[in-house]
């Protein structure tokens, strides 16, 4: 049983595979001055990047969980979701409430995806 770690720290890896299946930590904007929107779109370009290193693409999504810091920002982030998601493989996709580990952090974004 192989288990790749990716980005490491101690405290937990951006990405694990393990069994044919990428396991990706929740990703979230390095700029955290612009709307949900932009943030959005940062969090999808660490999602694209991480699956790349892991052998995958947004075509192998299986599920998604989007946190959202208020869903008044729903519309926003679902129009910047939308144009990046592939509507022939759309996963499976819970969006929620909660707080965050910091005040301006939007949106965060975790997937699930075969390798």
């Amino acid at each position: 049983m192989l288990i790749k770690r990716a980005d490491s720290n101690g405290r937990r890896s951006r990405a694990v595979v393990h069994n044919g299946t990428v396991y990706l930590a929740g990703q979230v904007a390095d700029d955290r001055s612009v709307s949900v929107a932009g943030q959005t779109a940062q969090a999808l370009a660490k999602v694209d990047d991480m699956l790349a290193q892991c052998g995958s693409d947004r075509t192998k999504i299986l599920s998604s969980i989007i946190w959202l810091k208020s869903m008044d920002d729903y519309k926003a982030m679902n129009e910047v979701w939308d144009g990046w998601v592939d509507p022939d493989n759309a996963p499976a996709r819970a969006c929620v409430t909660g707080d965050m580990a910091y005040p301006d952090i939007l949106v965060e974004i975790m997937v699930v995806a075969a390798a």
